[in-house]
């Protein structure tokens, strides 16, 4: 595998675990988003190293982006959003978007670029649960947490009936790998070691099926690849949703100090 393959299947905005914030929220990741540019790596604990595209990250939306933003349909849940591109290209289509993620400097730099987004993991109780119309997973962030099957059942908790979610998955490989990384940049600083997941589509496709999901797309751009999947569960009837105009803060919720507001998009 190529290096430019293995980059893209590192989170931006991943969270180590649904209990532990962190990995993602501390330097050397804070400092490589804040400054735009690398290198930075995920290691493995057997001395392994995966790069993260961080210049990509923080550049606007490329065409393999934007090919995913047109298969969106109505308000968009950008989950580990990172530094916001992808927030901030839907908010200038006019469209409903929400990004979250556990990195402060990941939230605070999408709100720059014109972008709603909050600090927050997937599995906290998130604005308009049961209401997104498309949830994405993109940048390898179907690997958050390191249990694809505990994501993707908190995925359809998230979106409305029949809601969308597009993936980004390894590509050309048939791959189901869970592993345990910490962040790294070229001075060896590191992060906490958190579990982590990577993913061939024919992997994501066996989980999904599993977990109730329907394929409905499978396409590349710009070497990526990418499934859109719907679910065929019914979403319970009790939810932890917020209401959908409530409030966004770039702060941890557990904290309780927001550092700024921005509104959320109505769903």
């Amino acid at each position: 595998m190529t290096a430019g393959r293995i980059a893209r299947q590192a989170s931006p905005g991943a969270l180590g675990s649904p209990v532990d914030n962190a990995p993602w929220s501390a330097d050397p990741y804070s400092h490589a988003l804040r400054t735009g540019r690398g290198p930075l790596f995920l290691r493995r604990t057997d001395g392994w190293l995966l790069p993260l595209e961080v210049e990509r990250w923080c550049a606007d939306a490329d065409a393999a982006d934007l090919e995913v933003l047109r298969r969106c349909e109505g308000a968009v849940l950008d989950v580990g959003c990172g530094p916001g591109r992808l927030v901030a290209a839907l908010a200038r289509q006019g469209r409903r978007v929400l990004g979250i993620d556990v990195s402060e400097a990941a939230v605070s730099r999408t709100v720059r670029l014109g972008g709603p987004a909050l600090r927050r993991s997937v599995f906290d109780p998130l604005p308009g649960e049961g209401r997104w119309g498309t949830a994405l997973l993109v940048d390898g962030n179907v690997g958050i947490g390191g249990d694809p099957a505990a994501l993707l059942d908190r995925m359809a908790q998230l979106l409305a009936p029949g809601g969308l979610l597009v993936a980004e998955t390894v590509p050309e490989m048939d791959l189901d790998e869970r592993v345990r990384v910490h962040v790294t940049d070229a001075r060896g600083a590191t992060g906490t070691a958190f579990p982590w997941a990577r993913l061939g589509t024919p992997a994501l496709l066996r989980h999904a099926e599993r977990a109730g999901w329907r394929a409905v797309d499978q396409w590349t751009a710009g070497g990526r690849s990418f499934a859109a999947l719907r679910s065929r569960r019914h979403r319970s009837t009790s939810s932890t949703a917020e209401p959908p105009k409530s409030t966004a803060v770039i702060s941890s919720q557990r904290a309780g100090k927001p550092s700024a507001d921005r509104p959320v998009p109505e769903v």
